[in-house]
């Protein structure tokens, strides 16, 4: 089911270049034609429209043919509406892209530095005609993404990832493919709740996410979130410790305290070295031997490249699919 959801959402792009761009809460279409050319770019078609950001309105191309992504949630967007970015950034712990994504789609984008940390030299280069990014990681590189093409910028991750979506897609002019998108969406959340037994007995199933992370406390993962909306939308229940999350993202633990991870399910992921990051010790401890999720074999190891940092919808179809496959098996 995971391949088929994906190669619908990686392809819907190619399916809807003469459908309507006029379905779009935040943009206009406007005739100028003057927006792309600091950026030594060129517009299919030509004309552009005007987004409204996290920085204001911005006029971009029409239809952007060289765009470059700074975060994984903007190059889960492009690709899932089927736009392929020239260039991208990276993790800062690993290099290339998110292995959840297929190979083929991801081969001709040119990594352009650390998310966060781009470099510039880079963006520049590959002569972008939109820059799709949020304030929260390049709000004070603004001015200068700007002088190399027209930057879109969303408040900030996480959480609000599907506004961002929305953002994303009227910034590339493909709001009849995002419809289509969401509405598969919202489809395939149903079918796992089904699956996991109804919304009654998800709903009465506590589910915690567990973040070990290098350099960092462990973190149980509140609900203000990526991981923490999709479950939401599943309708799975969360225990009273994920109310205590700051700002509601999550509640940092040493390994001393992780018996307050427990719940009926367990997800955990690590971010860097796991041996640096605590997870080998601490998954060894009778602490957490003692959770009821590993005493009843509910304990499941995820890649935090997809559960935590995919951040769009081709992953979240691969995280529904993997929950339901773990939860029922």
């Amino acid at each position: 089911m995971a391949t088929s959801v994906r190669r619908r959402g990686l392809t819907l792009g190619a399916l809807a270049l003469t459908g309507a761009l006029a379905l779009s809460a935040c943009g206009s279409s406007d005739s100028d034609s003057d927006s792309g050319a600091k950026s030594g770019g060129s517009s299919a078609g030509g004309g552009t429209h005007t987004v409204k950001t996290a920085m204001g309105d911005v006029k971009v191309p029409a239809h952007p043919q060289r765009v470059v992504v700074l975060d994984t949630g903007e190059l889960d967007s492009a690709l899932t509406l089927g736009v392929e970015p020239v260039g991208g950034t990276h993790s800062a712990t690993e290099d290339g892209f998110p292995a959840y994504l297929p190979a083929a789609s991801t081969k001709g984008i040119k990594e352009v530095g650390e998310i966060a940390n781009p470099n510039m030299e880079a963006v520049a280069s590959l002569k972008p005609d939109l820059i799709l990014t949020s304030k929260v990681r390049d709000g004070d590189r603004y001015k200068q993404l700007s002088a190399i093409a027209p930057t879109v910028m969303t408040e900030s991750t996480g959480s609000d990832w599907k506004n961002n979506f929305k953002v994303h897609a009227e910034a590339l002019g493909k709001q009849a493919e995002a419809k289509k998108v969401i509405a598969a969406y919202d489809a395939h959340v149903a079918k796992v709740t089904e699956a996991v037994g109804g919304k009654k007995k998800a709903a009465a199933t506590d589910v915690n996410f567990v973040r070990f992370v290098e350099g960092a406390d462990i973190r149980i993962y509140g609900k203000q979130n990526y991981i923490g909306s999709i479950l939401a939308d599943i309708g799975m229940g969360r225990p009273a410790i994920t109310d205590k999350a700051k700002d509601g993202f999550s509640y940092d633990v040493s390994p001393e305290k992780i018996d307050l991870a427990d719940a009926d399910a367990v997800f955990t992921s690590t971010y860097g070295d796991p041996d640096k990051a605590g997870t080998t010790r601490t998954m060894k401890s009778g602490l957490w031997k003692n959770l009821k999720a590993s005493k009843d074999g509910k304990v499941f190891k995820v890649d935090d490249r997809l559960w935590i940092a995919g951040i769009g919808y081709t992953a979240a179809d691969q995280i529904l699919d993997e929950f339901q496959t773990k939860m029922t098996g």
